[in-house]
C-alpha cells in the first residue's frame, strides 16, 4: 500500500509540476516589462524533453537490472520504434501551436479526450472493434468538449476574431490528438507483436532516443530553419527560461518512470484512475494558478468528460472482478 501511495505521489508531483511549467514556458513572457518575449521554439523544447527522457529511461533500465541489447533487437522492431518516435515528434508542435489560439485548460481537457483518436485510429488503421460502452464514452467526451468551447467567455467586441482563433486552435489541437491516437495505436501493436521482448522501459528509451535524433536532425540540417540558433539566443538573453525548460523535461521524464512502474506492478486500471485524476487536477491547478475563469457551461463540459472517463474505468473494474 505504501509503495502504491508513493507511485501516486510521484505521478501527481511530477505531472502537476510539469503542467504548470509547460504553461509557463509556452504562454508566459520572459524579460522586463519593456520588452517581454515568449519562448516559441517548440521543436527545441521537444528535443530537450526527449533527450532528458531518454537519459532517465536508460538509467531506469540499468537500475532495474535489465539490458538494452542493440544487436538482438529485430530490425522490424526498430522500424516500429522509429515510426512511433516520428509520430511523437510531429504531434507535439501542433499541441504547442494550439496554445496561441486556445487557453491551457481547453488544451488539457482536449488532451483528456485521447480515447477518441486512439479508438478512431485503431478502427481505421488496425481494424479493431470496441464494445458499445466505449462508443458511449466517446459521445460523452465529444459533448463535453463542445460545451467547454461553446460557453467560453468572449468579449463581444472581439467575438469574430476569437471565434476564428478558437476554431483554428481546435483544428491544431485535433491534429495533435489524431497523431497521438496513431502513436498509441502503434504502441499497442508493438506490445502485441513483440510482447516477449518489449517492456515499457525499453519503449520509453527507444522512443525518446530516436525522437531526439529526428528533432536534432531537423534543427541542424534544415537549411531554412534557424530555430536552434534563435532558441540559444533567447536562452542567453533570458536565462530564467533555461531553468523552466530543464524542469519541464525532468518532471516529464521522471513522471514517465512512475507511470511505467505503476503499470508493471499494479495494472492498467489503477494507472488509468491515477492519470485521469491527475489530468483533472492539472486543469484545475491551471485555472487557479493562472486565474482562468470558467463559466457554468464549461464546468458542465468538464463534468461530462470526466464522467465518461470515470465510466470507462468503472466498467473495466466490473469486468476485471
Amino acid at each position: 500500500m505504501f509503495r502504491f501511495a508513493f507511485c501516486v505521489l510521484g505521478i501527481y508531483t511530477c505531472f502537476l509540476t510539469w503542467g504548470v511549467v509547460q504553461e509557463r514556458v509556452s504562454t508566459t513572457p520572459y524579460g522586463d516589462q519593456g520588452t517581454p518575449k515568449k519562448f516559441k521554439f517548440f521543436i527545441v523544447l521537444n528535443l530537450v524533453q526527449s533527450l532528458i527522457a531518454a537519459l532517465v529511461a536508460f538509467l531506469y533500465v540499468k537500475a532495474t537490472g535489465r539490458r538494452i541489447n542493440l544487436k538482438s533487437t529485430p530490425q522490424g522492431l526498430y522500424l516500429k520504434y522509429a515510426q512511433v518516435a516520428f509520430f511523437n515528434c510531429i504531434g507535439s508542435p501542433f499541441g504547442y501551436a494550439s496554445l496561441k489560439h486556445i487557453d491551457y485548460p481547453t488544451m488539457i481537457l482536449g488532451k483528456s479526450c485521447k480515447l477518441v483518436p486512439v479508438m478512431f485510429m485503431n478502427v481505421l488503421v488496425y481494424r479493431r472493434r470496441f464494445p458499445l460502452h466505449k462508443y458511449i464514452c466517446v459521445a460523452l467526451v465529444t459533448a463535453g468538449v463542445s460545451l467547454f468551447m461553446l460557453y467560453h467567455n468572449v468579449d463581444s467586441s472581439n467575438k469574430k476574431a476569437a471565434a476564428t482563433n478558437s476554431m483554428w486552435g481546435l483544428f491544431l489541437l485535433c491534429t495533435n490528438l489524431a497523431i497521438d491516437g496513431l502513436t498509441n495505436a502503434t504502441q499497442d501493436q508493438i506490445f502485441h507483436t513483440y510482447s516477449s521482448i518489449v517492456s515499457g522501459q525499453h519503449m520509453m528509451f527507444y522512443m525518446n532516443a530516436i525522437g531526439s535524433l529526428f528533432s536534432a536532425s531537423y534543427l541542424v540540417l534544415h537549411p531554412y530553419n534557424d530555430e536552434l540558433q534563435q532558441a540559444i539566443l533567447f536562452c542567453s538573453t533570458h536565462p530564467a527560461v533555461i531553468r523552466d525548460i530543464l524542469l519541464f523535461g525532468l518532471c516529464g521524464a521522471i513522471g514517465q518512470c512512475f507511470i511505467f512502474y505503476t503499470l508493471q506492478h499494479y495494472g492498467s486500471l489503477r494507472l488509468v484512475t491515477v492519470t485521469v485524476t491527475r489530468k483533472l487536477f492539472t486543469m484545475l491547478l491551471s485555472v487557479f494558478w493562472f486565474n482562468h475563469v470558467l463559466s457554468v457551461g464549461q464546468w458542465s463540459g468538464v463534468a461530462l468528460v470526466f464522467s465518461a472517463i470515470g465510466l470507462e474505468a468503472y466498467i473495466k473494474k466490473i469486468k476485471s472482478s
